[in-house]
């Protein structure tokens, strides 16, 4: 990549704002097995915006309860989902995120939730559990992450890579004969930053790739390669990606599910992104 290009990419993700000191709290309870819903309940309760993202979801018309008491809450979101809850808005809020020359902010995020709603539906109609299935759709929710900096710091050059897409190759294709870096390799650059590794990092890095993915988190991965390419295919929302590739047959062999299933998923869809919507306006 031209050095240039690349010093901006760093200069930017290195002013990204940090993370709020709360949500490393929240990562350390919800990933220790002993938590209770007490003890989140503690650490949030110290962050007001937290407070107020946690009410402003539950009593939404994602989960279309009424509920005050944030312990109340939290036990029946679970801890798992008022950890990614923290961590997408923290992500999306950080990020200092505008409009551009590149990519339709409003078409990227309608994508973004598409993928992430995608994702949530074919895990639920699998079977996967019902507490893990918000990891589904946040996974999806940011699995494009490393546009946004394309986007802001190189716009024209960015506009430029997506004029040539449209040629007939993918974008991540485009960005590496253009640009010299990929959107999951800054994903990735900014998820290292942050210091979030896992899942969510694994999905960032390998949605491009994930055949030669030999981690622990399979199938959530390929959900969200079957998610971005259904988003892309039924053109919801617009990323820059005009000729997805095709998942390879060895991702829906793992999944256990066919092409078919996205005449199943469909009409589903757009009612579950316009309750997922509060998740961009939390």
């Amino acid at each position: 990549m031209d050095k240039v290009l690349s010093r901006k990419l760093d200069n930017y993700i290195k002013n990204i704002p940090s993370l709020p000191t709360t949500l490393s709290k929240v990562l350390e309870i919800c990933n220790n097995p002993r938590s209770i819903p007490a003890d989140l309940n503690h650490v949030i309760s110290l962050d007001p915006v937290l407070v107020g993202r946690v009410l402003k979801l539950i009593n939404s018309a994602y989960y279309g309860l009424k509920v005050t008491n944030m312990v109340r809450a939290i036990i029946m979101l679970g801890l798992n989902t008022v950890k990614n809850l923290a961590l997408s808005s923290a992500i999306i809020g950080n990020l200092n995120i505008r409009e551009s020359p590149g990519i339709s902010l409003e078409g990227y995020w309608r994508h973004s939730l598409c993928v992430g709603v995608a994702a949530k539906i074919l895990a639920r109609k699998r079977g996967i559990d019902p507490k893990l299935l918000e990891e589904y759709f946040v996974a999806g929710l940011l699995h494009d992450i490393g546009k946004i900096p394309l986007n802001i710091v190189l716009p024209q050059e960015y506009l430029l890579t997506i004029k040539s897409a449209d040629a007939g190759v993918s974008l991540v294709r485009a960005e590496a004969e253009r640009l010299g870096i990929t959107h999951n390799e800054v994903g990735a650059r900014v998820f290292q930053a942050w210091h979030i590794g896992g899942a969510l990092e694994d999905v960032v890095i390998h949605h491009h790739n994930c055949t030669t993915y030999a981690g622990e988190h399979r199938d959530l991965l390929y959900s969200v390669v079957v998610a971005n390419y259904f988003a892309s295919l039924m053109e919801i929302g617009f990323a820059g990606d005009s000729h997805p590739e095709k998942p390879d047959p060895s991702v829906w062999k793992t999944l256990g599910i066919s092409r078919d299933i996205f005449d199943d998923i469909r009409p589903v869809v757009d009612d579950e992104m316009a309750k997922a919507q509060i998740f961009l306006n939390l």
